[in-house]
């Protein structure tokens, strides 16, 4: 009998003393759930991917100038950069970031717990992505190589490692100066007030050194340095079509009809109007260039034909540090 109320006992401490196993909580959520989508995620990765190739092609087309008419290419490579990389961003949106849909505006997050579920609302938008830092080289690679293209057209404001294209010029002693059909120049067909391109025989007319610009003066109005008297005969001068500013081509004659109010000849730059002086050597007396336009010594041969006598008297091409320090040369 006492055995039994023992037991009893037992019993009901145990039914007493026993708690309850409370059910798993259910973790509330702020986001929805979605499962993963690994096609879209293969789409955006492509997307990326095409975006950084053509990015690089831009670049490509920049560094290689060889490539005639430039400018489709750069268009179309930069363009379709852009376009995969903007619907890459909206498949993104769409297909790969969970939304999360409210009535009201978020609470400031200055608060420890307004900042805590803004972390947990990143975390649960891109609970999607299975393969999340390949989907994040490739955006990075796709953001940084357009980078890169953006920044790519700025050598264009000069030269950085390659300076001989600037120092080389296709003239020597002897050279013959031909016009733009291709003929050679006789003394007799320059006339006063007329302004001439001309070219190095033989020579690459893309060559920055080789296009020239000649005129014909008074040889009483001429005023060169003292070791450049013989570098005009019969008046004819020859300077670098080459703006020393800017590298813009000079393409104006000024000729004054009237010379109360402009007094002498001058050779213009369009683009920023550099003004010079044929008369003294090329020297600058408008706007902004550097330094004179580099003159070429000319000689007349036999029948009346012009020909270079040397090289120019200065480095051709705009007046950056890099060109100026540079000598001109002739081909070997």
């Amino acid at each position: 009998m006492r055995r039994l109320f023992d037991w009893l006992v037992a019993m009901i401490v145990l039914l007493l003393g026993r708690r309850r196993r409370k059910p798993p909580e259910v973790e509330e959520r702020i986001v929805p759930h979605a499962p993963p989508d690994r096609r879209a995620e293969t789409v955006l990765i492509f997307l990326f991917t095409v975006s950084a190739v053509c990015a690089g092609g831009f670049i490509a087309v920049v560094a290689l100038d060889r490539i005639g008419n430039q400018t489709p290419y750069l268009g179309l490579s930069l363009g379709l950069s852009l376009a995969f990389l903007a619907a890459a961003l909206v498949l993104l949106a769409k297909r790969l970031v969970v939304t999360e849909e409210i009535d009201e505006p978020y609470t400031p997050v200055e608060h420890p717990v307004e900042q805590a579920e803004l972390d947990e609302l990143i975390a649960e938008s891109g609970e999607r992505f299975t393969r999340k830092r390949l989907v994040t080289m490739a955006g990075a690679g796709a953001v940084g190589t357009l980078g890169l293209a953006l920044a790519a057209p700025l050598v264009s404001l000069g030269p950085v490692f390659d300076l001989e294209s600037f120092a080389t010029t296709p003239w020597r002693r002897g050279r013959l100066l031909v016009g733009e059909d291709g003929r050679p120049l006789h003394a007799d067909e320059i006339e006063e007030g007329t302004f001439y391109t001309a070219y190095a025989a033989h020579a690459d007319r893309e060559q920055l050194g080789s296009p020239l610009v000649l005129v014909r003066l008074p040889l009483s109005e001429l005023h060169l340095p003292s070791p450049r008297e013989r570098w005009a005969p019969q008046g004819i001068l020859a300077y670098s079509k080459i703006c020393t500013h800017a590298g813009c081509a000079i393409s104006l004659y000024r000729y004054p009809l009237y010379p109360e109010a402009e007094p002498r000849p001058a050779l213009v730059c369009p683009c920023h109007y550099s003004t010079f002086d044929p008369a003294t050597g090329g020297t600058v007396i408008f706007g902004p260039a550097g330094r004179p336009l580099p003159q070429l010594p000319l000689a007349v041969g036999s029948r009346g034909v012009l020909r270079a006598a040397g090289n120019f008297s200065g480095p051709v091409g705009p007046s950056w540090s890099g060109v100026r320090d540079h000598k001109p040369s002739s081909p070997a």
